[in-house]
């Protein structure tokens, strides 16, 4: 179980007693970033890929992933980020743009194409060294979360050094790794027709598979074009859960590249 801190918001001055989250490392073992008791957390008024992401070692393998920073959402609206300690790093990139916060209705696809991220994944044969775990998700509370939990499920399944695809996708954001690209839509409308063929020609071109992930689902002249183009279609749920809504996706779901 994860060691228990407390922690006072700066702000409102309210204590609170914070436990930090375990992930799982490829090799199956828990991994919770150790938190730094002698630190005061600190409150997030802006936020960058680097700070938001600590490189956790594990103790079983010695594997070192990059998991997302520990936080802390007061009831006052504060956001406290919550000191670690121990072997951590920022990611081995640096990531060129910043990500703001979004509004709980998502954003548009102008605002979330200025967004930029890179997610190292795993080495090129660690997919296939060791048995897939159940996927971790991350809650989604804004658009950066929507995009956090796609690229964590591209992960998972086996793909790596996840970045911010070449070209702009006609909504959202796109991601790409070696042999897939992938489209993030944080929107609150549907995945449009023109979103799906956009999506499966771009992949075309770069002879990959694709996968579109949504918040907000799809028409269904979208949904009627992907089954026909074998376009993977993702719900993302708010538990930061991709759901499958066609065949492609659950058999994309099912493999492993």
């Amino acid at each position: 179980m994860s060691e228990t801190v407390p922690v006072r918001c700066p702000i409102c001055r309210r204590e609170h007693l914070y436990a930090a989250p375990t992930y799982p490392c490829v090799c199956g073992s828990p991994v919770t970033p150790p938190l730094n008791r002698l630190s005061a957390p600190s409150v997030v008024t802006h936020r960058t890929w680097t700070d938001d992401w600590v490189t956790v070692p594990c103790e079983i393998c010695g594997r070192e992933d990059q998991w997302p920073q520990p936080e802390l959402g007061c009831p006052c609206g504060t956001i406290l980020r919550i000191p670690v300690s121990g072997i951590l790093r920022p990611l081995r990139r640096s990531l060129p743009a910043d990500l703001d916060d979004a509004p709980d209705g998502g954003v548009t696809g102008e605002q979330a194409h200025e967004e930029a991220m890179e997610i190292p994944g795993y080495d090129e044969d660690d997919s296939r060294a060791w048995p897939r775990t159940a996927f971790q998700p991350v809650t989604i509370r804004s658009a950066r979360d929507a995009v956090t939990a796609a690229a964590l499920f591209l992960r998972w399944l086996g793909y790596h050094d996840i970045r911010r695809a070449d070209q702009r996708p006609t909504n959202g954001i796109g991601l790409a790794a070696r042999g897939i690209l992938a489209q993030v839509d944080p929107s609150v409308r549907p995945a449009s027709l023109r979103d799906v063929e956009c999506l499966w020609l771009t992949a075309m071109s770069e002879s990959a598979r694709c996968a579109y992930f949504s918040l907000a689902g799809y028409a269904d002249d979208a949904r009627t074009a992907a089954d026909r183009l074998g376009v993977p279609l993702f719900v993302l749920d708010l538990t930061g859960t991709p759901q499958p809504v066609n065949s492609p996706a659950d058999e994309l779901a099912a493999d492993r590249p």
